[in-house]
């Protein structure tokens, strides 16, 4: 009779103790603030997505989306707050090309971008634009080559930071044309935009975005886009590799955690990201800044970043630059 009793208690503090116990995080997830380092200056092309998302996804999973710019060093700060954070999902990064980009353009970089992180989820595809100075006198990307070429070492680029797209569409422009320039880095293209406006600085191949703000309020004019062919967003603007033959750099925005963040977590964001990429609303607004939605899983956003890093280190080699 005791052992009976025994093994009854002994039962029921086991059933007590499983409705008891504490979900893991994740289930759970998420139940605070999520905070989104972006490697860039506010205001700028990645900024504005960012914050695009940020309230998409507030809105899903009801919790605030906190958007923290962390800008310089060509997006290398985020990436490295975002690395050195807990792996809990509370702590993620905006990823574009400049993380690809910089793991052969920086020699002392503080981590392995592949290896330490998680790849959570793509959000679109973008091209940039070359856009100029209205004080500027080509009218066109060949009346640009042959001024350029007219007047080496006197015409200056504007980038949003080393190992941005947007330094090395340029430096790419460079070797196939020839053309001798001076780069002058920013902390992000909006911070760039009032020198280039003013002619201080000649030129941007900014992200599509904060350039097509920038040249529809005619601020500063287009000569073209650095996709193989024409943008379907701005169809009337020529494709760079219409002049120049083989001229290609067409980026990608995505998200990824610090490596470690669990399965679980990374699958409750990648679902909502591409919930919000299904929203006519959310869809408009990114192709008003000349995006296309390009929803993955995680594992297809890996790959497209693998193969984004090693086509980058070929540029880099091509154009024969480096950063220390």
């Amino acid at each position: 009779m005791l052992r009976i009793l025994r093994n009854g208690v002994f039962g029921l503090a086991v059933v007590l103790g499983l409705f008891s116990a504490s979900p893991p995080a994740s289930a759970a997830y998420p139940d605070r603030p999520v905070h989104w380092m972006i490697g860039f200056a506010a205001g700028g092309p990645v900024d504005i997505v960012a914050r695009i998302m940020a309230q998409a996804l507030s809105d899903r999973l009801g919790q605030q989306f906190i958007v923290e710019n962390k800008a310089g060093s060509g997006g290398n700060i985020a990436a490295a707050a975002a690395i050195n954070a807990a792996p809990d999902g509370y702590t993620l990064l905006f990823v574009a090309p400049n993380n690809a980009i910089s793991t052969s353009l920086y020699k002392k970089l503080p981590f392995d971008f592949l290896r330490d992180t998680a790849p959570v989820a793509s959000i679109m595809q973008l091209t940039n634009m070359l856009v100029v100075s209205n004080a500027f006198p080509a009218k066109s990307v060949q009346e640009f080559i042959d001024y350029c070429k007219a007047n080496p070492g006197k015409i200056s680029y504007a980038s949003s930071g080393n190992g941005t797209s947007v330094h090395m569409s340029a430096e790419l422009f460079k070797a196939m044309t020839k053309c001798d320039m001076i780069h002058v880095p920013y902390r992000g293209s909006a911070i760039a935009f009032p020198d280039i406006i003013s002619n201080k600085v000649q030129l941007i191949f900014d992200n599509l975005p904060s350039a097509l703000e920038q040249s529809r309020g005619g601020n500063v004019r287009a000569l073209g886009v650095t996709s193989p062919k024409r943008w379907p967003t701005v169809p009337d603007v020529p494709a760079i590799a219409e002049t120049v033959p083989g001229f290609e750099s067409v980026g990608f925005y995505g998200i990824s955690a610090p490596k470690g963040t669990p399965p679980e977590v990374i699958e409750i964001l990648n679902k909502a990201v591409g919930e919000a990429l299904k929203d006519p609303k959310v869809i408009a607004r990114l192709t008003e800044n000349g995006g296309i939605p390009r929803p993955m899983t995680p594992a297809e956003f890996g790959k497209l970043v693998a193969d984004e890093t090693e086509k980058w280190k070929k540029v880099v080699e091509f154009a024969g630059v480096s950063v220390d």
